[in-house]
């Protein structure tokens, strides 16, 4: 499912933490109306400390504040800091959460990333509140203004409204919230849009990116932590290599917060780096950020692309269509790119026999889990 195409917009590349988290705390320290919040991951600790006391200011000044969060993404996030998110007047819900219900619904998770504050700027990216985004994990993240940030507004507020979310913040909160998604007057905007994911049943980001890689004339570069793609996208990559598309996967090296999801990928280097892919494994530290660049066409936002993404989680991305930004994507890049370690495919294909081994092991089990329905 996607939104329309939206002229006038004005979108922000944020790599790493030191530059979108001041910008987040400055957009929430100013909001007047509201502030929405939408997270799969939040855990008891520094960062979360600070989004609480952020988000209690803006209650405070008589700010509507709604975060909604995961289930189990955000069951690290302690009673003591629930309440004081409560006391504090912001209203809080729970996507799904876990219960004697099917296993199938137990796995549907929220794994969106959303900021919007007073409906007139928004963020997006892979980030989460947890200390890892300190310090230890590279994660990029967008601004987004203008006509777009509406359709997110309306993303959000379609699942804080819905039966799959619980809590003590009323479903009604959502119902006309402010929205000022004008374009920019005097600025030559950008083409964007809105789109998402909700498991096996409404996979419109699978379908969008296969489209962009099998009509990509100059360069798909691919940036994901977890690297588990489904059989038709590996067979438009190999396929984009060999008509002479310049592919590039830039990915974690060994540091990774699930390592049994790298070696699972891993199983796929040999046919890619034989037609041609070129795979970059980011050294520095993890590497948790997600986005694409195919020609002028950028895809950034929650979606891994893996088996996982598609089949169970609600997903969503932010698409632009700009060669303004998309130098800048490229550029971001090349510079991952030259912070990492190349696969050589001869020397890959003299790997140990204990990292085959391993491949095969988190190979099978990952066929097993694309199973479960």
């Amino acid at each position: 499912m996607h939104g329309m195409w939206r002229e006038g917009n004005r979108f922000e590349l944020l790599p790493e933490a030191s530059r979108f988290l001041p910008a987040m705390f400055e957009a929430v320290d100013g909001a007047r109306h509201s502030v929405l919040v939408e997270l799969y991951l939040m855990e008891s600790g520094r960062l979360a400390s600070a989004v609480i006391e952020a988000l209690s200011r803006a209650a405070a000044r008589g700010v509507t504040v709604l975060l909604l969060l995961d289930g189990y993404g955000a069951m690290g996030l302690d009673a003591e800091d629930r309440r004081r998110l409560e006391s504090a007047g912001v209203a809080l819900r729970w996507f799904n959460p876990l219960g004697w219900h099917s296993l199938a619904r137990n796995l549907t998770r929220d794994h969106r990333k959303l900021v919007v504050v007073d409906g007139e700027i928004a963020f997006t990216g892979g980030f989460g509140v947890v200390d890892e985004f300190l310090e230890a994990w590279y994660e990029v993240a967008l601004r987004i203004r203008g006509p777009v940030v509406a359709d997110w507004v309306r993303l959000f507020s379609s699942l804080w409204d819905s039966p799959m979310s619980r809590g003590a913040g009323a479903p009604a909160l959502v119902h006309g919230l402010a929205n000022d998604g004008s374009a920019s007057e005097g600025y030559r905007g950008m083409r964007g849009r809105v789109v998402w994911g909700q498991g096996y049943r409404y996979q419109a980001i699978r379908h969008s990116l296969q489209q962009r890689v099998s009509g990509a004339q100059r360069r798909i570069w691919i940036c994901t932590p977890y690297f588990v793609p489904t059989l038709s996208l590996r067979r438009r990559l190999v396929r984009a290599s060999r008509r002479g598309v310049e592919v590039c996967l830039l990915l974690p090296g060994a540091s990774h917060d699930h390592p049994g999801v790298r070696y699972a990928g891993q199983r796929f280097y040999g046919r890619m780096l034989r037609a041609g892919v070129r795979i970059f494994e980011f050294q520095p530290s993890f590497i948790h950020a997600k986005f694409t660049l195919a020609d002028d066409w950028v895809s950034l936002g929650s979606c891994n692309f893996d088996h996982w993404s598609l089949q169970w989680n609600l997903e969503a991305n932010q698409e632009v269509e700009d060669p303004r930004l998309a130098d800048e994507v490229a550029e971001l890049f090349r510079r991952n790119f030259a912070a990492s370690r190349e696969i050589d495919a001869e020397a890959w294909a003299r790997r140990p026999r204990l990292q085959r081994l391993r491949e095969w092991l988190y190979g099978t089990l990952d066929g097993w889990l694309t199973l479960l329905r």
